[in-house]
């Protein structure tokens, strides 16, 4: 009897190789500059657009939409994606859309957890109001307007990308006055990409309520960019042998030596292009923009801020202040980076080998996997103090605090000296906890939440790896309004004003002895409206907001059938007390030097973050 035969079911790939620009276009296809992303496989639409993030190639300047790619065309799917061309807007919005798929995939892998977008404040505005301003899918205009900028707008919800000319006379590696794309440069995506994710992870962190809030989203999102360079293996092993393994020297060291004297001997100078030397691509960011601006070199750097006690004192322009920041967590990532590859120097140096001249390539090798191993953990790190943040009024001081005690709950022993490396690289630059007793790894860790004070919270469901279903979320959103109200006094909220929790998600992560961590992280925040001058409050007011962030583990099943998970952290800001007075008094006097304060259209005031004019020009 003859077998019935059938065809096998073909399932879906689970991925979409996407060809982009490592770097930007003004580096070519030089060392790994042309590179496939695999991002996550969905059916898109002509745009492209997706479940999450959709496309949209309207130009305002000119008026006009151009026509959108279709990454399902038979043609595109053959060869992997269109090949990088500055020409092709077609390429354009691949790139575009690829980058900013990867960027996101990148940080739900070290939150543990599925990121949203934008959602309105539901607790000071009406219900109607706050959902206009929801953000389900993120739109990306990649050729929004001739401008040399690039920036995030909740308003247009989404992220515009300008192009411009390049100087006439200083035009670097452009051709003079060439038109610059900045949706081709992958540091300016990742760069507004990253606003957005931190907009949609901790709704009140763009209320600009002191003056590291927005030097922390600039220094926070040239940290995602500049991070991302490390997963450059051929640049990598490249910059490798041209620092001798030293990747954090500014420049590479050129492949021919310069001759003795000139003719008539004047100084040395490069005679050829393979004599000058080449700045280190994996500590600039964004290139082509800078050179393109006259300036011959990236927006800016890792390590352009040397350590300074003064610089966090002085520094009050928001790009200025936040390289504090970038220069702080890269010295702590360096140094563990020598740290961990010292002995295979001392291999290579003993066997008679120098750190000045080239290295050999198997060392080189391990260093490069290394490197980024390392650069890898670091982005996790720094991502996951995120949710360790308070959700309001954020200070470089409590986000060092963050980082310390996320990476202590997962890595205890901490055999590198990770976070003493973030420790001293933050002081040396002036940051330092203001409400910290001692500057020691136990005093700078949050402290637990108060058990004998703090009930445990009742009937909590924490879903699974795809996040609550929206039936789990009502349940949790409930449970968790109704406790804060019970335990405002004891969570530091005003028992006389509504408490609302903007945000609630499960975290699923891994600690080093290999255990699976499932915790509940929760945004809860109020708000009180005080009066630009306390004697005349008819002239205006501003909201001043309150918040905690609770991290409750998940608990074990007890007989009875009840949940009862007690609360871990709790990371708070107060409305009320010595503390409430102090911000009160700061956020009243950064209103009043910034002139951040702007009308919006409905004729009440708009105390937010205005990403394009920060941006203006990088």
């Amino acid at each position: 009897m003859k077998a019935a035969l059938r065809p096998n079911r073909i399932a879906l790939p689970t991925t979409r190789p996407l060809k982009v620009y490592a770097f930007d276009p003004s580096r070519g296809r030089y060392l790994g500059n042309v590179m496939t992303l695999t991002v996550p496989y969905e059916r898109v639409q002509a745009g492209p657009t997706g479940a999450r993030i959709a496309v949209v190639d309207y130009d305002a300047t000119n008026r006009c939409f151009y026509d959108p790619v279709n990454l399902e065309d038979t043609r595109i799917l053959l060869q992997g994606g269109l090949d990088p061309s500055e020409s092709d807007l077609h390429f354009h919005q691949q790139m575009l859309y690829a980058v900013v798929m990867e960027t996101v995939q990148h940080f739900e892998s070290a939150l543990g957890r599925h990121i949203h977008w934008r959602r309105g404040d539901r607790l000071a505005k009406s219900r109607k109001e706050a959902q206009e301003e929801d953000i389900w899918v993120l739109k990306l205009y990649p050729h929004a307007m001739a401008q040399a900028n690039a920036f995030y707008s909740p308003q247009a919800h989404g992220i515009l990308f300008g192009y411009f000319r390049a100087s006439e006379t200083n035009p670097g590696r452009n051709l003079p006055g060439q038109t610059v794309f900045t949706c081709l440069s992958h540091d300016i995506i990742v760069h507004e990409t990253t606003h957005a994710v931190i907009d949609g992870m901790r709704t009140y962190f763009t209320d600009p309520t002191n003056i590291d809030v927005p030097a922390f989203h600039e220094g926070f999102a040239d940290l995602a960019a500049l991070f991302r360079h490390f997963s450059h293996k051929e640049v990598l092993i490249d910059a490798i042998g041209k620092t001798g393994g030293r990747l954090f020297d500014t420049y590479l060291q050129p492949a021919v030596t310069k001759s003795a004297s000139g003719p008539g001997g004047e100084p040395p100078g490069p005679s050829i292009q393979a004599q000058i030397a080449q700045r280190n691509p994996l500590v600039e960011m964004a290139r082509q923009f800078g050179d393109a601006a006259g300036r011959n070199a990236g927006l800016r750097s890792a390590l352009g801020t040397p350590p300074d006690p003064k610089d966090y004192a002085e520094k009050e322009e928001p790009h200025d202040r936040g390289s504090v920041l970038v220069a702080a967590v890269f010295d702590a990532y360096f140094t563990v980076y020598l740290k961990r590859t010292g002995n295979l120097f001392q291999l290579y140096r003993a066997g008679g080998g120098s750190t000045r001249a080239d290295v050999p390539g198997p060392l080189a090798d391990l260093l490069a996997a290394e490197a980024s191993r390392t650069a890898e953990e670091f982005f996790s790190i720094c991502v996951r103090a995120l949710d360790y943040c308070p959700p309001v009024d954020i200070r470089f001081g409590d986000y060092l605090r963050a980082i310390i005690t996320a990476h202590s709950d997962l890595h205890p022993t901490d055999e590198d000296g990770i976070r003493e490396a973030f420790m001293q690289a933050f002081r040396l630059r002036g940051i330092v906890p203001e409400d910290a007793e001692f500057f020691s790894e136990d005093a700078l860790c949050w402290p637990t939440a108060p058990q004998g004070l703090l009930p445990p919270v009742e009937g909590l469901l924490f879903g699974d790896a795809n996040d609550l279903t929206r039936d789990e979320a009502n349940v949790d959103g409930n449970i968790l309004r109704d406790y804060a109200r019970k335990n405002a006094r004891v969570l530091g909220f005003d028992p006389g004003l509504p408490v609302d929790a903007p945000s609630f998600h499960p975290v699923f992560r891994v600690d080093q002895n290999g255990r699976l961590h499932i915790d509940m992280v929760v945004e809860l925040a109020q708000t009180r409206e005080v009066p630009f001058e306390k004697s005349a409050p008819e002239l205006g007011r501003f909201p001043l907001r309150g918040g905690a962030t609770l991290v409750i583990p998940r608990p074990r099943p007890r007989d009875d059938g009840r949940s009862l998970a007690h609360v871990r952290y709790l990371i708070a800001k107060h409305l009320h007390g010595a503390e409430g007075e102090l911000r009160t008094a700061r956020q009243r006097e950064f209103y009043e030097r910034s002139g951040l304060i702007a009308s919006d259209p409905r004729g009440k005031m708009r105390f937010q973050i205005d990403f394009a004019v920060l941006h203006r020009g990088f």
